[in-house]
């Protein structure tokens, strides 16, 4: 693992010529993160998922990024430890920050179980003066266990998966997410309705 303490050295900042407020009104739209956290088999990424769809049609530049897809590649060098775990989610700070600063809508998707490391996440950004939306997709662990369509769960129990949220590794749920949604009770489309109402009332979009 890359050490998240390691510094950089010789290296000086290098401001653009386009300032984010002009890239805004240029591209007529501002840039922000919208953060999914839940368990495995929240329904997350079907959410952000869709959210993503639903922004692009209305003509809104919005992109994804999901915790298992960045594992494949930038994070491929990262496991389960709860140091790669907050190295995982610090990463995705950055990233989601710059995809952010372009005027992008941002939406990640991943467990990200430590609280610390989303409040992290959310002081980049407001640091930066770019929003965070953090989205909270609630079930209990009943119900995600129920789903487990990639039968994570089950290997889990079996002892064949160490360190997994909700079974043998924690999950510090939000304590006032700016969203939150019960993936149990509300379909989809409610899902998805419920966080771009927010957007609209915001004045985030």
């Amino acid at each position: 693992m890359s050490s998240s303490t390691a510094t950089s050295t010789n290296i000086t900042w290098h401001a653009g010529d386009v300032s984010r407020n002009e890239r805004a009104q240029l591209l007529k739209q501002k840039g922000l993160t919208i953060w999914f956290t839940g368990l495995s088999a929240s329904g997350k990424s079907t959410v952000a998922s869709a959210l993503e769809q639903h922004l692009l049609h209305k003509g809104i530049n919005a992109y994804r990024l999901d915790g298992d897809n960045i594992r494949f590649g930038l994070n491929k060098n990262l496991g389960f430890s709860p140091e790669d775990r907050t190295e995982n989610i610090r990463r995705i700070s950055e990233v989601s920050k710059l995809f952010a600063d372009s005027s992008t809508i941002a939406i990640t998707s991943f467990i990200s179980p430590y609280r610390s490391d989303r409040d992290s996440a959310r002081k980049l950004h407001q640091d930066a003066g770019i929003p965070f939306v953090e989205v909270f997709a609630d079930v209990p662990v009943s119900v995600a266990e129920e789903r487990d369509p990639k039968g994570l769960y089950k290997k889990a129990r079996a002892g064949e998966i160490k360190e997994f949220t909700g079974i043998s590794a924690p999950y510090e749920a939000p304590e006032s997410p700016e969203i939150h949604i019960r993936t149990d009770q509300k379909s989809i489309a409610e899902a998805v309705e419920q966080i771009f109402a927010y957007l609209v009332a915001n004045q985030l979009i």
